[in-house]
């Protein structure tokens, strides 16, 4: 028997125990509409393969994922020798290259749009319209100080993360407590427990994923992919640095500018918690006396709204690159590092934006396969993995915004299904026993 037929039918098994064929687990709640909501973990009902594949048409079958995976050594060989090098004047020609239209389009916008007035449509109109692009433009800031925190923008330490710690705590991310968790995320990608970021609510322990399910049903299903984008791209990056939000259960509540967290940041990693304060403090204090000579107005049409693009393409790139209806996350017995690397989803993210974001979206795979590589080499490598291994590469050709809908809406709680832990939602039906 196929092991997909034998992970369901498991599954299956264990659903007809739960509605009572062979005893009963907890009450099933059925809502007004119809739609049955269970009582516990063990009466969660899976998406299966056809819920899978009913999800994902119009775009694409579902992955078929193997159960064995490579050496990482065999990953490494097949990428080119040359994709690991990363010369100084290369990686500060794209820095630059950023930093120019950065700092450039708040100049132009400033004498060119009309003065910000939240009384006129056109002008509020024209400042959402430039925030939107500032936010985008200044994301490829943010991506090469992400570089320099994977030790993949030069050889030399020092340069690197002085230039990310400049570059992020303009942005107002703390650089080293976001480099730390980051390498935490690239560490236990796809952990069902210490995973590190976009770790998913799940039915099996606790209740979080059972009162996901719930709100689930009851507001529908539109309305929860509407306050599911909104808690992640609105609310999520903060939510995430103060209290360690989409974070690792196993570690628990963490805050980025407060080093409290013995397993995030352990030993020295407190001393560089606080000297990415610094940082932070700094930019502040930039931000108080720019508003002081020039007025809160031209801080909050020129920083701050842009700051919120920022944000949401950040959040929006870490969601997407390991979240899908057919994208499992492990569990302690059955996650190895490079089977959590390979969980990752390269996306066709349109021109500009992928060339403005140094195709973080697009190249991701090889990213994690290793994250030394700098971003004008992963695109080569990203071909040699995906001719070389072809079975493990995942790609999704789903138009992003499509795709972000449907990860909303569908991605609400993780169930087990055999060995692997996929994402389900209320809408699922028991799939009818096979003869």
């Amino acid at each position: 028997m196929p092991e997909r037929e034998l992970r369901n039918r498991v599954v299956r098994i264990a659903s007809d125990k739960v509605d009572g064929k062979e005893g009963t687990v907890g009450e099933k709640d059925t809502s007004a509409n119809g739609t049955t909501v269970r009582g516990s973990a063990a009466c969660v009902v899976p998406l299966g393969d056809a819920g899978r594949e009913k999800a994902l048409e119009g775009f694409r079958k579902p992955y078929d994922i193997p159960d064995e995976f490579p050496e990482m050594s065999a990953v490494l060989g097949v990428i080119p020798k040359h994709c690991f090098e990363k010369p100084l004047t290369t990686s500060l020609s794209y820095m630059f290259a950023s930093l120019f239209l950065t700092v450039s389009l708040p100049v132009l916008a400033w004498k060119t749009l009309p003065t910000p007035d939240v009384t006129s449509p056109v002008s509020v109109l024209c400042w959402l319209v430039y925030a939107f692009w500032e936010g985008t433009i200044a994301t490829g800031c943010w991506v090469v100080a992400h570089e320099c925190g994977h030790n993949a923008f030069c050889e030399n330490k020092y340069i690197q993360d002085s230039i990310g710690f400049v570059l992020h705590s303009a942005l107002l991310v703390p650089y080293f407590s976001w480099q730390r968790s980051h390498a935490v995320h690239h560490s236990r990608t796809n952990h069902l427990t210490e995973g590190e970021t976009h770790v998913p609510e799940t039915t099996c322990e606790g209740d979080s994923g059972i009162a996901k399910l719930r709100l689930f049903d009851w507001i529908g299903e539109d309305a929860f992919a509407v306050v599911n984008l909104f808690n992640h791209l609105v609310l999520g990056w903060p939510a995430y640095l103060l209290t360690g939000a989409t974070g690792s259960p196993a570690r628990g509540f963490s805050n980025h500018f407060v080093p409290s967290n013995d397993a995030l940041f352990p030993g020295n990693w407190k001393a560089k918690v606080l000297a990415s304060d610094v940082g932070i403090v700094a930019v502040l204090f930039a931000l108080y006396e720019w508003s002081v000579v020039y007025g809160a107005t031209q801080v909050v049409a020129l920083y701050a709204l842009p700051y919120l693009f920022v944000n949401m393409w950040l959040v929006l790139y870490t969601w997407l690159q390991h979240t899908d209806v057919d994208v499992p996350h492990f569990d302690a017995r059955n996650w190895t590092w490079l089977k959590g690397a390979f969980m990752t989803i390269d996306r066709p993210y349109p021109q500009p934006f992928d060339w403005l974001h140094h195709k973080i979206g697009s190249t991701h795979v090889a990213h994690h396969i290793c994250s030394r590589i700098p971003h004008y080499h992963a695109r080569e490598a990203t071909d040699a993995i995906k001719k070389a291994f072809p079975e493990y590469y995942l790609y999704d050709p789903t138009p992003i915004v499509p795709a972000m809908w449907r990860v909303a809406k569908t991605c609400v709680a993780t169930t087990p299904e055999g060995d692997r832990h996929y994402y389900t939602n209320p809408t699922a039906t028991p799939e009818p026993a096979s003869e």
